[in-house]
């Protein structure tokens, strides 16, 4: 494959060309946000409906305003929802503050501790949205036989946490993701765990189509520099999965072989 060749990210029929999906939570202020996301190269940003400013309270700042709408695609998330009712009930407020927006990204939660998904909750809540004319692009775990399930039951996207929510761990199980990029038909994002850019390269490398994060790079020293490394190592990881790396072998193989060669 040509190195110059399109490789765009396709989800539910729209055309991106930038693999890194960023958060807009946990920065110091707007300004903040504003220029991290610059720096990032994203093109999709995710706001969480329950805890950010889209327009439901007027008499607050709206990260719409830093963010303009013909600049970025919007996917509000139903972050901090713990049951199937409250997270359609998120989806449909965002439909509506957002003139009919229909891309979400849906996590149902299952543990305040740990963050991890409630799978079944997910799915029943999934089928609902589906039903109700949205495009899901779905926070679960890494197992394989629910990430075909949600594809199955048309799910555009899913996203595999690669660790806990802000843990910043990184890819804790590579061959469940390799796995699960394997079987889709849909884009697999990693989505959770990611703490540095090397994590978004190994990412990218395993065949992911993309990552999201938001703490990775809201909660380093510098954000915004963390932004440009962020977006670095998805177009390393992606040009390096594209290539097709070496084999790995036990022992050594020299650079430059003997065979040929002239002895006195």
């Amino acid at each position: 494959m040509s190195n110059n060749a399109p490789d765009p990210l396709v989800i539910a029929g729209r055309t991106f060309t930038s693999r890194l999906l960023v958060g807009t939570g946990k920065y110091r202020d707007m300004e903040e946000t504003q220029a991290a996301i610059e720096a990032s190269g994203a093109e999709i940003v995710t706001i969480a409906v329950r805890r950010t400013n889209i327009g439901q309270n007027a008499d607050e700042p709206n990260i719409l305003d830093v963010l303009p709408p013909d600049r970025y695609t919007y996917l509000p998330n139903t972050a901090g929802c713990y049951d199937v009712k409250t997270a359609v009930r998120t989806c449909k407020l965002a439909r509506e503050l957002l003139d009919g927006h229909d891309l979400v990204k849906l996590e149902v939660l299952g543990d305040e501790k740990t963050l991890f998904p409630d799978v079944i909750a997910t799915l029943k809540a999934a089928e609902e949205l589906i039903a109700d004319g949205f495009k899901i692009m779905v926070y679960t775990n890494d197992d394989p036989i629910i990430a075909r399930e949600l594809e199955a039951m048309g799910c555009v996207a899913v996203m595999p946490l690669a660790a806990p929510i802000g843990s910043g761990l990184g890819i804790r199980n590579k061959l469940n993701i390799r796995t699960i990029v394997e079987n889709a038909k849909v884009p697999v994002l990693v989505d959770a765990g990611v703490g540095t850019a090397s994590d978004a390269a190994i990412a990218m490398e395993l065949g992911c189509d993309g990552v999201l994060m938001n703490t990775a790079i809201a909660a380093a020293q510098q954000p915004v520099l963390m932004a440009s490394a962020m977006r670095k190592a998805i177009e390393a990881g992606r040009e390096a999965y594209r290539a097709g790396r070496m084999p790995a072998k036990r022992f050594a193989s020299a650079s430059s072989p003997l065979d040929g060669l002239f002895f006195d």
